[in-house]
C-alpha cells in the first residue's frame, strides 16, 4: 500500500512538471509548381509559406511569467535540402507575462511583423504583388545577435521594437518597430525599419498597412516608402467564396525616385482548404511594360503539422 501512494505521489508530480512545461516539433511543407514567361515550367519550395521546420516550447516560472524558446530552420522540398546552416529562420530564447514578450537571438523584427500583414494573394511568396516593391523586399527580415520587445495589447493597441548588436567588420546593425491597432474587423499597422553600418543608412524603409473585414470580401491596402529610393501603393480584396475556398486579387503600382514610368504588378489567386491543415491554390501574376512585362501561373499545395 505504502509503495502504491508513493508511485501514485510521483506519476501526480510528474504530470504537474508536465503542465509547466510543453515542447511542439512543427512544420511547413510547401511546394509549387510555376510557368514563367520565357522560361520552362520549374518546381520550387515555398509557394505561399517557405517550407520549414522547428521546434518550440515554453516553460511556466509562476506569476504569469513564462521563459520560452524557438528553433526553426529552412526547407527545400525540391531536393530535400536545408536551407542554410543551422536554424536560419529562428533560434532565440525570451520571457513572456503581464509585461509583454522580450527574445533575445534571432527573429522576425518588428518591421516584418506589419510588412506582410496585408499582403494579397495571402502573402504567398511565388503570388503576391507586393515582390514587385522595394520596401517589402528590401527588410532585414531576421537579422542575428536581435533583441526584441512586443507590449501586451491596450484595448486593441500595441507595438514593438527591436534592434540588434553590432555585426561584421561594419559594425552593420538593424533597428525597428511598430505600432498596430486590431479590433473587430480593423486592422491598422505602422511600422520603420533602419539598416545602417560604419559608413552611415543603407536602408530607411517606412510600411502602412490595413485592412477591412466587411465578412462578403476583406479589403487590403499598404503603403511602403524607402526613402531616396522608391515609393508603392497596393491595393488587394479577399473574397471567401464558400467556407474553404477563397480568392485572393490585388495591384501594386511602384514609383522609383528619379526614373520614368510607374511598375505595376496585378495577381490573383484562389486558396482551397482540404483541411485544417492541407490546402491547394493556384494564382498568376501579370507585370507591365515598365515592370519588364513578365507572367507567371502557378498551383501548388501546402500542408502544416
Amino acid at each position: 500500500m505504502k509503495k502504491t501512494l508513493i508511485a501514485l505521489a510521483a506519476v501526480a508530480v510528474s504530470g504537474a512538471a508536465m503542465a509547466q512545461s510543453s515542447v511542439t516539433l512543427y512544420g511547413i511543407a510547401d511546394v509549387v509548381i510555376h510557368k514563367d514567361k520565357g522560361e520552362s515550367a520549374k518546381m520550387s519550395s515555398g509557394g505561399v509559406s517557405t517550407s520549414r521546420w522547428g521546434i518550440k516550447g515554453s516553460e511556466d516560472l509562476g506569476g504569469g511569467l513564462k521563459a520560452n524558446f524557438n528553433f526553426e530552420q529552412g526547407l527545400n522540398l525540391t531536393d530535400g535540402s536545408l536551407r542554410g546552416d543551422g536554424f536560419n529562420r529562428q533560434a532565440f530564447v525570451g520571457f513572456s507575462g503581464g509585461f509583454g514578450e522580450v527574445k533575445l537571438g534571432k527573429m522576425w523584427n518588428a518591421y516584418d511583423d506589419i510588412v506582410g500583414a496585408t499582403s494579397p494573394l495571402f502573402d504567398a511568396g511565388a503570388l503576391t504583388t507586393n515582390n514587385i516593391a522595394p520596401s517589402y523586399v528590401l527588410e532585414a527580415g531576421n537579422p542575428n545577435n536581435a533583441v526584441y520587445y512586443a507590449t501586451p495589447s491596450f484595448g486593441g493597441f500595441s507595438g514593438a521594437v527591436s534592434t540588434t548588436f553590432k555585426t561584421g567588420a561594419t559594425n552593420a546593425r538593424v533597428n525597428a518597430f511598430h505600432v498596430k491597432y486590431e479590433g473587430g474587423p480593423v486592422f491598422v499597422g505602422v511600422a520603420y525599419e533602419q539598416q545602417k553600418d560604419d559608413t552611415g543608412d543603407l536602408a530607411k524603409l517606412t510600411r502602412v498597412s490595413g485592412s477591412y473585414d466587411f465578412g462578403a470580401a476583406k479589403l487590403l491596402a499598404s503603403y511602403g516608402q524607402v526613402k531616396d529610393v522608391s515609393k508603392d501603393f497596393t491595393l488587394g480584396v479577399d473574397v471567401p467564396l464558400s467556407s474553404a475556398l477563397v480568392l485572393s486579387a490585388g495591384l501594386t503600382r511602384v514609383d522609383v525616385d528619379g526614373e520614368d514610368g510607374n511598375p505595376t504588378r496585378f495577381g490573383m489567386a484562389v486558396n482551397y482548404a482540404l483541411s485544417k491543415r492541407t490546402s491547394v491554390y493556384t494564382g498568376f501574376n501579370k507585370d507591365n511594360k515598365d515592370a519588364g512585362d513578365w507572367s507567371r501561373v502557378a498551383v501548388g499545395v501546402k500542408h502544416t503539422f
